[in-house]
């Protein structure tokens, strides 16, 4: 994922940063709560295809 990139995006729904978890490829918000995926390197920023996190997920850092 690009730094750039990363450094404008934010969560749709909070407003707040996103994070880039390479292992799922999903750009995360733990304001929100969201975790948005990243498909053939473009992160869908749609509330509607977010999954929501654990509460361990939203735990982690």
């Amino acid at each position: 994922m690009d730094k750039k990139l990363l450094d404008i995006l934010v969560c749709p729904v909070s407003k707040a940063p996103v994070e880039y978890n390479a292992e799922s490829n999903e750009l995360i918000c733990r304001a929100s709560g969201l975790a948005y995926p990243v498909r053939d390197d473009i992160p869908v920023m749609l509330e509607t295809e977010a999954r929501t996190l654990s509460a361990e997920e939203r735990l982690d850092k």
